[in-house]
């Protein structure tokens, strides 16, 4: 069985922190909390990781993971553009539950899966998880779980579903406290593309409704978020991520 580490207990914080980067660094899985549900995490510029990271849960590449940032300076070098109201948004939401598809810089040299040149990028807000990316740099990190099955909000759920796919487990206790649960509501991020505003084509569009609501996105960028009718236009992949 891989080690679950207690991060409320210094020692095994200190073992775990060590263990995961390495970990990391040697293209392994890991399982960090984040403010929303847990994440299965690797090494964003590894391919052979984040394939290893895809066969964990059983998706294909026709579902890239997400990849989470250390900070919002992060944002302009992964992505080819941020218009004003994306910038609105994360100085607003981040560190926290939003995640936000981009074109990705052409330049950069990674494998995510077919992401059709976008990347979905999210600050978490979870001091684990930003010391760890803090050191790692950007982590491609999908939900803890097996596709098909809820987001794992503890990591023991996490462990049950991923097992030894997984080399260390951060248990930082429950995840996703800091937002109301609402039944029948997505306990993970609120994902909004903004592809389409990037290159001047269109609106910004919900593609999944998570623990930021569309009322407060609407609030920081008004008539620049599209409504209930054009969003269920949008194609997306709304399986849970962190």
């Amino acid at each position: 069985m891989a080690p679950i580490y207690d991060c409320s207990v210094d020692s095994e914080l200190l073992t775990g922190m060590r263990l995961a980067r390495g970990a990391i660094g040697r293209g392994e899985l890991v399982v960090i909390p984040t403010d929303t549900v847990y994440g299965v995490a690797a090494d964003a510029f590894s391919p052979a990781a984040v394939q290893r990271l895809l066969d964990a849960k059983g998706r294909g590449r026709q579902s890239p993971p997400p990849v989470l940032v250390p900070g919002i300076p992060t944002l302009a070098a992964l992505a080819e553009h941020v218009p004003a109201e994306v910038d609105a948004l994360v100085q607003e939401f981040w560190p926290g539950g939003l995640t936000i598809v981009l074109p990705a810089t052409p330049s950069l040299v990674w494998d995510l899966g077919e992401t059709k040149g976008t990347v979905a990028l999210r600050m978490p807000q979870d001091r684990i998880a930003l010391e760890i990316l803090s050191e790692t740099g950007p982590l491609a990190v999908s939900s803890a779980n097996l596709t098909g099955r809820p987001a794992a909000r503890t990591a023991a759920e996490a462990e049950a579903m991923l097992g030894e796919s997984v080399s260390v487990y951060l248990d930082g206790g429950v995840a996703g406290t800091a937002y109301e649960r609402v039944e029948g509501k997505d306990s993970s991020s609120t994902i909004v593309d903004a592809t389409a505003l990037a290159a001047g084509a269109g609106k910004l569009r919900i593609l999944r409704h998570g623990v930021i609501t569309a009322e407060q996105l609407r609030a920081v960028v008004g008539d620049a978020l599209a409504d209930e009718a054009d969003e269920a236009e949008a194609v997306a992949d709304t399986a849970a991520d962190t």
